[in-house]
């Protein structure tokens, strides 16, 4: 969607010079980006956030950058708020950005103490920027750099759910002749779901995860790849345990995209977790307190191929597929 590709980012990335402070720099796959701070490591994660409804805007703009930090076992504590706009704008509309904003900080805890906000000729809708930052101690930093051979693949949620909440949202005409009025209601409720901070602090917390990752852009094919490629190991995965919404695969069938489509839609707020065999029970227990499902989907292979297993037969998993998240919502009624 608004990434760049891999090899375009690899370009950019490579005019970093590297420093011994910095533990994990910016790299393609990681969430968050750490250095230290005397016998401590600081986390830092920043990300945009525009599009998105504006009855949301606020807590999306603090929970996709919390997000991403909590998966490097991080408690966000601290951030930084950018709100940008067009000279159009009306300042109301900051104002109750602000509000949101503040509310989903505090439910977090999370001090802000820094922003601007500003409006320019140069942009033609509101634009957000946060960045949170958060101490961890060394030895419960999680990277994606730490998947093992034999770890299992868990999903902390079904494969779609960002992508079916904000078509909902945005759609509700066309989502009520699809699910019907009830169905739409409660789908339209999940927005929450779209955030990970609560059971990446807590997988990491009791230490029963070797690495993890937010299936944002690029859903599962993604994710499973970066975290692969990071960690320099295979895996090998099975579609029929892949977790999938009934009502997402009515999507599919409306609008006629592929399986692998399927996988590779947005799906913020789904971890994809490495969990060593013996830590399993203590993963579902965590999740289950939550109130969440773990999902197993396949393991880590000392072989470094990346298979996909479908009706019995074997192929190998998609590299890259196109996430048809920006293709859904621009979908006109």
């Amino acid at each position: 969607m608004g990434k760049l590709d891999n090899q375009q980012l690899q370009k950019l990335l490579n005019y970093i010079k590297t420093n011994k402070q910095v533990i994990i720099p910016p790299m393609i796959g990681g969430d968050a980006g750490v250095h230290r701070l005397g016998n401590q490591l600081l986390v830092i994660s920043t990300d945009p956030c525009t599009g998105v409804p504006l009855k949301w805007f606020g807590w999306f703009l603090i929970n996709y950058a919390s997000s991403d930090l909590s998966l490097f076992g991080a408690k966000p504590q601290f951030c930084t708020i950018n709100l940008l706009g067009p000279k159009t704008i009306d300042t109301k509309i900051f104002e109750d950005i602000m509000k949101q904003t503040c509310a989903a900080a505090d439910e977090y805890d999370i001090a802000i103490v820094r922003g601007h906000t500003g409006m320019y000729d140069s942009i033609n809708d509101l634009l957000g920027v946060c960045t949170v930052y958060g101490i961890v101690e060394p030895d419960k930093l999680v990277t994606p750099k730490n998947a093992k051979p034999g770890d299992l693949i868990m999903c902390t949620k079904p494969v779609g759910i960002e992508t079916l909440t904000n078509f909902v949202l945005t759609h509700p005409k066309t989502a009520e002749k699809l699910f019907g009025a009830e169905k739409t209601e409660k789908i339209s409720n999940m927005v929450k779901l779209q955030s990970c901070v609560w059971e990446a602090q807590q997988l990491a917390e009791m230490g029963c995860v070797n690495a993890m990752h937010d299936a944002t852009e690029g859903g599962l094919v993604v994710a499973l790849n970066e975290l692969s490629e990071a960690s320099g190991i295979g895996f090998r995965v099975c579609w029929d345990d892949i977790p999938i919404l009934e009502d997402v695969l009515e999507l599919q069938k409306q609008f006629g995209f592929s399986d692998e489509q399927v996988l590779a839609l947005s799906s913020t707020g789904l971890v994809l977790a490495a969990v060593p065999p013996l830590l399993k029970n203590v993963a579902v227990e965590v999740l289950s307190k939550l109130g969440l499902c773990a999902y197993f989907i396949g393991e880590f292979t000392k072989d470094k191929s990346r298979v996909f297993v479908k009706a019995g037969k074997e192929k190998v998993f998609p590299v890259f597929i196109e996430d048809v998240y920006a293709r859904l919502l621009a979908f006109k009624e």
